[in-house]
């Protein structure tokens, strides 16, 4: 196995360790593990071979008595134990999804809210990834203190946006939101503001232990919305953490399908929300995807890699998820 194949191996413990509570640490320890190989791609082949896989940062002698059995056999016998442990089985109608094809991330942040990079580093970042297109999409301005962007922001962000595009011809720059979808279900920005933009990902974010018929109300008027082109995270949980939103989802995921507004994986390793099982629900009814890895700086953007995996178990065809489409497709899934 290549590193980044063996970085999604990696993810996937961290996310089934996660489910317990008392195996936090150790889910953290593989998270962090496999980010360090997807970030920094090293020879894996290599390194088994001269003993050093405990030189690469984030990995001890257990995780590389894992790592050095991907080696040797292209299997992890921990990953299975941990899958019958969980009842979550390997399923054997995985899609056959290549990193090498995934053309961009639609969701993003920069310094002009929670962001901890200038739009300048995150455009770098991309273009080093190999991406054709980032969507910038920082948050509107209900939750203060993400610093989020009303209209005249937006504008001078639209300015910026220029002068960076100008310096990275090769990322096409996508401008959009992040917007909150409060507690009735409309959106905290006018759609004045929402039309001019080229994405806008609707998220729920607070009060997501709201009663189920009410979250599924709310939730159903956001994937309604004519200028809603993704709904973030949408359960809005972290696992090992905090429970997500409960609400009726084979109801919002069939509007969402019908109004062709697309359903995230975020693969922040906080969140991996849509999981891999409600992610196969979605697609059975119709849905298409976003897999992105909500980066708040440029390293974040190697989520993506560790986190492919989730899509893969979820039996989702690249022709269903938006990241692999080519730019001209992209925008338009995007109206």
């Amino acid at each position: 196995m290549d590193a980044i194949e063996s970085a999604q191996v990696l993810s996937e413990i961290g996310y089934l360790l996660r489910q317990d509570p008392e195996q936090r640490f150790r889910a953290k320890a593989f998270s962090a593990a496999a980010w360090s190989l997807a970030l920094e791609r090293p020879d894996l082949t290599s390194l088994h071979k001269a003993n050093g896989l405990t030189t690469i940062e984030g990995v001890g002698s257990g995780i590389a008595k894992v790592l050095t059995e991907l080696m040797e056999t292209g299997h992890s016998r921990y990953l299975d134990r941990l899958r019958e442990q969980m009842r979550q089985p390997a399923l054997n109608d995985e899609s056959n999804l290549d990193f090498a094809r995934y053309q961009g991330d639609v969701h993003s942040h920069s310094n002009w809210s929670d962001g901890r990079a200038t739009m300048l580093e995150m455009a770098r970042g991309a273009e080093a990834m190999g991406y054709r297109s980032l969507g910038v999409t920082d948050p509107s301005p209900r939750i203060t203190v993400v610093h989020g962007l009303n209209a005249e922001r937006l504008l001078a962000q639209s300015r910026e946006m220029a002068e960076v595009q100008a310096q990275v011809p090769n990322v096409a720059l996508l401008q959009g939101i992040e917007v909150d979808i409060l507690e009735d279900g409309a959106l905290d920005l006018p759609d004045m503001v929402l039309e001019l933009l080229d994405v806008v990902i609707a998220s729920p974010h607070v009060k997501l232990r709201q009663e189920p018929a009410a979250m599924t109300e709310r939730m159903l008027r956001a994937v309604s919305h004519p200028h809603v082109s993704v709904i973030g995270h949408p359960t809005g949980r972290r696992p090992g953490s905090r429970e997500g939103a409960n609400y009726d989802f084979e109801a919002v995921f069939k509007e969402a399908a019908r109004h062709g507004v697309a359903l995230e994986i975020d693969c922040d390793p906080a969140r991996m929300d849509l999981s891999p099982e409600m992610a196969r629900l979605a697609l059975e009814l119709g849905c298409n995807f976003s897999l992105d890895a909500d980066a708040h700086a440029p390293a974040e953007f190697a989520y993506v890699p560790m986190g492919l995996w989730m899509a893969r178990r979820a039996g989702i065809p690249k022709e269903r998820i938006l990241n692999f489409l080519p730019l001209e497709q992209l925008t338009e899934a995007l109206r």
